[in-house]
Order: structure tokens, then C-alpha cells, then sequence
């Protein structure tokens, strides 16, 4: 089975998503979440790793490979974080493992402002750089074939239940641009 890797820009609703899923998910799921791990400070990414890409890099390798070892024990995993799926590509081929459907959860900028703003209380982050992000996001999904989960109009629950049908029922398949694997 498949690990589903949920990733997108800050709004998206990658993390109430996730949370949705551990909730309902069977006894052999493993729900795991990036931030778990803490997020350091701007200056730490950079002393530590020369930047905040750097670390992102760093930590989606580490994660990548513990995904892995999880997945082959036979358990079910769903991750989410803000990452990139180059940085996923170059964490599974560490790992020497590629059995992973990576899901962009994105939604529309509008919603991802009203989410930041009113919902999380975070309207620091509903700035253009985020917006950009989610951009740029949405831009690599698109050139790897990677499946997009727009949630703009989605419930939790509809969006939890397409994420867990990836995992189930969907099977799996190089992308012809890269090591991305998607469902279709």
C-alpha cells in the first residue's frame, strides 16, 4: 500500500485534514506530521543548515526514510508537511524506497486567506510570499503529474475520505517527468 504525502502551502488544509484522518483511520494507520519534529527559528535553519531550504531538504530526508521503514513493517502511512516533492524524491531514493502517492491539498487564494486570517488567527501569514509558495507549489504538482486535492469548496470529511481512497484502492505508477508517483 501506498503512503499518501500530503503537501501544500500554509491554508491549504494538509493538517486538519491529517488530523481528520487519524481520527478515523484504522488501527494499521500511522498519521505523522512534519512540525512534529519542531520547527526552528529562522537563524537556527541558517546557522545550523546555510538556510531554511537547507533544513526543509534535511528533515524531508530524514522523514522520508522513517516513512519508510514504517511502511515496510506493513502499517499504512499517511504524512503531511510543507515540502517539496523534489525534496520528497530525493528522501525516498536515500531511502531506496518509492512506494508513496504525494498530494498536493491546495486550495484557491481567497480561501487560503480567509483560513490564515479568521480560522487559524495567523493573518501574518495570508501575505503574498505565501501565495507565491502555494504558486509555486501548485506549478510543480502540475509538471509531475502529482495529484491535486483542491479542498477550496471541500469538507474535511469529503477530503479525508479521497485521501484514505488513494491509499486503499489507488494504484500507483512512476511519473514519466520523475521519481513522483501519482494515482490516476
Amino acid at each position: 500500500m501506498p503512503a499518501a504525502i500530503l503537501i501544500g502551502a500554509s491554508g491549504s488544509g494538509k493538517t486538519t485534514i491529517a488530523h481528520a484522518i487519524a481520527e478515523r483511520a484504522p488501527d494499521n494507520t500511522d498519521v505523522l506530521f512534519f512540525d512534529a519534529i519542531g520547527v526552528p527559528s529562522a537563524e537556527d535553519m541558517m546557522r545550523e543548515y546555510g538556510s531554511g531550504e537547507a533544513w526543509q531538504l534535511a528533515k524531508t530526508v530524514e522523514w522520508m526514510q522513517r516513512i519508510a521503514e514504517i511502511a515496510a513493517s506493513g502499517r499504512r502511512v499517511v504524512f503531511e508537511g510543507q515540502t517539496r516533492l523534489s525534496f520528497l524524491a530525493e528522501g525516498a531514493m536515500a531511502a531506496a524506497w518509492h512506494d508513496y502517492v504525494p498530494i498536493l491539498v491546495d486550495c484557491d487564494d481567497a480561501t487560503r486567506a480567509t483560513r490564515l486570517t479568521f480560522d487559524r488567527q495567523q493573518p501574518e501569514l495570508a501575505n503574498p510570499e505565501m501565495m507565491d509558495w502555494a504558486n509555486y507549489l501548485r506549478g510543480e504538482a502540475r509538471a509531475h503529474g502529482c495529484e491535486i486535492l483542491d479542498t477550496s469548496a471541500m469538507s474535511v470529511e469529503q477530503a479525508a475520505s479521497r485521501i484514505l481512497s488513494f491509499t486503499l484502492t489507488s494504484g500507483t505508477r512512476r511519473s514519466e517527468q520523475g521519481p513522483f508517483l501519482t494515482s490516476r
